[in-house]
């Protein structure tokens, strides 16, 4: 082997692999050339070894191997937060929204036609409580609007947060469970709302009532929705995976649905902090709703607009192929 010419004719590789190596962040072009320089440098690595071996050239390799070796192999950190809530967050977003939206309008038709029959029928009012309690919570300044003040903004704020954030959680998890046990929690969250529009409707308090659910309640309700639906997608992956083999859909879909816990409970967050701030505000009911509208408004932009965007472009929500314990090229 002419030492010369070989380094002549793969030195721009090796310096354009030491370039990539300093860079703190690669897009993914750049990390699969990154792989591909690295087994051919293992390549040539081998090759001076065994053909012509020169101590210089050997020990500059072997340490550019080591390093690509290094951060080729290395374990996966999390995935970056930012790249997360701009595409993959999103893109899952979107891409459910055929399951979250119509949970969302037949849960809502549930709400309302509970509430209707709680509002019209003495008789099921009389079975929810007694007169004196109900009366206790339907006045003003009874238990429904002093639920909102009862506690310090701050702790009430994280206290919902975390209640929320577990409902959602729920949806989730149990969606693998056949579907039934999301129906089971969304039904049980309906109910409770669909009984406290009956009773502040009968008490002649509806808007009231409305003036304290709509400002975080549209944002909370979408979380939850989104959780429901996306349970139930996951549940229905188990009952018909498609194309995909079984174990596969649901390892997919799976992965997914974690990553989207973690979007959603910043949802919740945000919701959260409507309902500790805001709801109990001194602001006029029109201004109180008009924030819970434009937070509704913004998350349903994120949706439409930036999840479409980067469904299209290919996300998923999935990790990506080399976060799934798919094999790298590694020097043998």
């Amino acid at each position: 082997m002419d030492l010369d010419v070989f380094v002549a004719a793969h030195e721009a590789e090796w310096h354009r692999l030491e370039t990539l190596l300093r860079r703190r962040r690669l897009t993914g072009p750049e990390a699969d050339e990154l792989v591909s320089l690295y087994q051919r440098a293992t390549t040539h690595l081998s090759l001076i070894s065994s053909a012509a071996p020169d101590p210089q050239l050997t020990g500059r390799l072997t340490r550019l191997v080591a390093r690509a070796r290094s951060k080729v192999t290395a374990p996966r950190r999390a995935r970056d937060l930012t790249g997360f809530l701009a595409h993959d967050f999103p893109a899952a977003l979107y891409r459910t929204r055929t399951w979250w939206a119509p949970t969302a309008v037949a849960s809502l038709l549930v709400a309302a036609l509970i509430g209707w029959w709680v509002a019209t029928h003495p008789e099921v009012r009389s079975a929810i409580a007694a007169p004196a309690e109900l009366r206790e919570l339907t006045r003003p300044g009874g238990d429904y609007e002093a639920y909102y003040s009862s506690h310090p903004a701050t702790s009430f704020a994280a206290q919902v947060w975390t209640n929320n954030a577990q409902a959602a959680a729920l949806c989730l998890v149990l969606g693998a469970f056949l579907c039934l046990p999301v129906v089971a929690v969304l039904l049980l969250n309906m109910v409770n709302i669909g009984v406290g529009i009956g009773l502040m409707a009968s008490a002649g308090r509806l808007d009231t009532f409305l003036g304290l659910l709509v400002p975080h309640g549209l944002l909370e309700l979408t979380a939850v929705f989104v959780a429901a639906g996306t349970g139930l997608r996951l549940g229905w992956t188990v009952i018909d995976p498609g194309p995909r083999r079984r174990r596969d859909a649901l390892a997919q879909e799976g992965r997914a649905a974690l990553g989207m816990a973690l979007g959603l409970a910043l949802v919740l967050l945000v919701s959260g902090v409507i309902e500790a701030f805001v709801t109990p505000s001194g602001l006029p009911t029109w201004a109180r709703i008009t924030i819970g509208t434009a937070a509704e408004a913004a998350f349903l932009v994120y949706v439409y607009a930036v999840g479409g965007r980067a469904a299209r472009a290919g996300r998923t929500g999935d990790l990506a192929a080399d976060e799934t314990g798919s094999g790298v090229p590694v020097a043998t």
